[in-house]
């Protein structure tokens, strides 16, 4: 591994376990507290950030997704077709995500980082200036994806422990 890599794997590191402390300990009726009408409650935060990481690395290793492949998709059994990853979910769309376990989330979300980091101890330096997506202008590099969603994840687990906060206001 070199240090670009290194570097990657210790903001996926920290982003696993922002998502443990955020999530661990609390009730699905917590999980599932929307602080506002339309306000995204923390399970959705949480699974859609995993989402998210886990569909930019299997197109990155052009493996299936891990919540596909591994049958994360059933054990959630959502009303989504297996490809959604939260973006363009509606506020109807987040409530149908309901009031998952805690266990559950934190599962998911450590079989994506094990395949990320999985990913990343095979990635050369070299390999992060290569372009993964000519769709843009200018072209998204390797390095750029990777920052990209350590940057979406890192935002929305930052959501979902101010949210804990906000419900859990009396702990100390």
């Amino acid at each position: 591994m070199n240090a670009s890599t290194e570097l990657l794997v210790d903001a996926f590191d920290r982003i696993r376990e922002e998502v443990e402390a955020t999530v661990t300990g609390l009730t699905p009726e917590e999980i599932g507290a929307r602080v506002g009408p339309r306000a995204n409650p923390i399970g959705w935060l949480v699974w859609h950030l995993t989402r998210v990481q886990d569909d930019h690395v299997a197109e990155l290793t052009g493996r299936a997704q891990v919540w596909t492949k591994d049958r994360w998709a059933e054990r959630f059994a959502l009303p989504f077709p297996p490809e959604a990853t939260g973006f363009g979910h509606s506020s109807e769309d987040v409530a149908a995500l309901g009031t998952p376990d805690a266990d559950l989330l934190v599962g998911y979300h450590q079989a994506v980082h094990e395949r990320t980091v999985s990913y990343l101890n095979r990635v050369k330096v070299g390999d992060l200036a290569e372009v993964v997506d000519d769709r843009w202008n200018p072209p998204v590099t390797l390095g750029v994806r990777l920052v990209s969603v350590v940057a979406e994840d890192l935002q929305h687990v930052g959501q979902a422990a101010y949210v804990r906060g906000l419900l859990r206001a009396d702990d100390s």
